[in-house]
């Protein structure tokens, strides 16, 4: 049963270029949050497909990349005054029976919930998970869907600052006390091309997060045992 947000709970979605899904994916939050695009900078009609859809629209005027599409996001979702803030792809991936859970769990007085998918779809992501479990307690830290107390963010002030693929706030998160709540997700086959390029520039900003994301814990376990 779909729980109505009024106005409390809000999906940012980082869109470019994905006209094909962006209207199906505003039209699926209606009644379980309020969807909020990023336009990043895209060169269809990704902006006037959400908006026409009921989503409220933040531009980019030039493609920034995915984490600070989310960042963009963030500032809107704490401006308009709300309390949770979901994190969801745009390119129709994302079973909507998730984010009912994701809020559902959100609801329920979690500060952060993360997502755990069937598949996992580049090598960088599987060594990222195999990390993330022991380091972090996560399953799947580059899960697209996430949920959040808007607390968390005011309290790092940023949704990412080292382009961490998405995982930053969450990592920052549990290494300063706050609990995980994880649930299953299941992943439909992808329209169009995937956002972060080919397999080896993926890989690469993969990795690359994932290195800055241990250095970060490590520096901060040895200043919380000093």
């Amino acid at each position: 049963m779909r729980q109505q947000h009024g106005g409390k709970i809000a999906a940012v979605i980082p869109a470019w270029n994905e006209a094909a899904t962006i209207a199906q994916v505003v039209s699926g939050l209606q009644g379980i949050a309020l969807p909020i695009v990023v336009d990043d900078g895209s060169s269809d009609d990704t902006a006037a497909l959400a908006l026409q859809g009921g989503a409220v629209v933040v531009r980019h005027g030039i493609n920034r990349g995915y984490d600070a599409a989310i960042d963009s996001g963030f500032a809107e979702a704490a401006r308009l005054g709300c309390e949770y803030v979901i994190t969801i792809d745009a390119d129709g991936q994302h079973d909507t029976a998730a984010l009912v859970a994701a809020v559902g769990i959100l609801q329920a007085g979690a500060r952060l919930t993360v997502g755990v998918r069937d598949v996992q779809q580049r090598l960088g992501e599987t060594l990222f998970c195999l990390v993330g479990k022991r380091m972090w307690g996560m399953d799947d830290p580059l899960c697209g869907v996430k949920g959040y107390h808007i607390d968390l963010y005011r309290k790092l002030g940023a949704f990412d600052t080292y382009r961490s693929v998405g995982t930053q706030l969450a990592i920052h998160s549990v290494l300063t006390g706050t609990p995980v709540v994880q649930f299953p997700l299941k992943t439909r086959e992808r329209l169009g091309q995937p956002r972060f390029g080919t397999t080896l520039s993926a890989n690469l900003k993969i990795v690359r997060a994932l290195a800055i994301g241990i250095c970060r814990t490590i520096r901060h376990r040895y200043v919380v045992r000093t």
